[in-house]
């Protein structure tokens, strides 16, 4: 029994050693797989690429010239200046534009799900979120990220910033923060779709209409307005509130100064809850049948 038992300890440890990996460690190695896929098929046409990328710089651009509009005839917008709504404007394209470079493809989760196309997704033996999100990764969108940082550079440059250590923690976690939860929104939209199939036009509402709104100051919104976007779908956490605190100004609706600090706890809850969506919306998949 002695020369058994030892016989199988060779077995039970090579089984411990190759033990499947944890689903979230498969789920990011294959979407870095497959976004280097789609990584070399671009840089196959680099200068389609760089066209395409100062494509998406210029268009995007255009958000920006239309707020220098308005200041040629205006000297503030909703009690701010052109400096402080550069700031606004910049944190929120960029932090936006971090979660559309890396899950801007979950728009297209509603036509797979018409044309039974999700069907071959389902039989790979990766994550699906994975393979989605990663779906025809598009480089060009750094041209949208480019432009918010430097829009956001010229905004923190001229804007009258008393800095302190507690705002220079605030700002790096405001851009990282925002990017999840944009991202748990691209996310939460592609749940949606299994039952929808045809919303991406709501999600696009949510994602590219919610950057829109970001981009300007909350005193020229009504406070329902506001209320929603903080404590239902909680987009004032990507650059509103953590934003006005760099800038020592009043947070909106009377809320304390130490709310500012919490888009971390806020990114982390909205990503679970996109990810219980998720799987919701994964089960509740029933194949064309086609």
């Amino acid at each position: 029994m002695a020369e058994v038992a030892e016989a199988a300890a060779p077995g039970v440890r090579e089984e411990a050693v190759f033990a499947p990996r944890p689903r979230l460690v498969e789920g990011v190695r294959a979407y870095g797989l497959i976004v280097s896929m789609w990584l070399r098929s671009t840089m196959a046409y680099r200068a389609s690429f760089l066209m395409t990328a100062v494509g998406n710089f210029t268009a995007t651009a255009f958000d920006f010239v239309t707020i220098m509009l308005m200041f040629a005839h205006v000297d503030a917008l909703g009690g701010y200046s052109l400096q402080e709504i550069a700031l606004l404007y910049g944190a929120s394209g960029t932090a936006f534009g971090l979660a559309d470079l890396l899950m801007g493809s979950m728009d297209r989760l509603g036509r797979r799900v018409r044309d039974g196309t999700l069907d071959t997704l389902l039989v790979r033996p990766v994550p699906v979120l994975a393979q989605v999100a990663a779906d025809r990764f598009a480089l060009r969108r750094l041209g949208r990220i480019t432009q918010g940082v430097l829009v956001l550079g010229y905004g923190l440059v001229a804007s009258d910033i008393d800095w302190t250590v507690a705002r220079a923690v605030v700002l790096p976690l405001m851009l990282l923060s925002g990017a999840v939860i944009f991202g748990a929104v691209f996310v939460a939209g592609g749940a949606f779709q299994f039952v929808a199939q045809d919303a991406s036009q709501v999600q696009n509402s949510f994602t590219y209409g919610g950057n829109t709104l970001l981009q300007y100051p909350p005193t020229i919104f009504a406070k329902d307005l506001v209320r929603g976007v903080t404590f239902v779908v909680p987009l004032a956490f990507v650059n509103w509130l953590p934003a006005l605190y760099v800038l020592g100004r009043e947070l909106p609706l009377g809320l304390p100064s130490w709310v500012a600090f919490l888009p971390p706890v806020v990114a982390g809850g909205g990503a679970a809850g996109a990810g219980l969506a998720w799987r919701a919306g994964l089960r509740s998949y029933r194949s064309t049948g086609s």
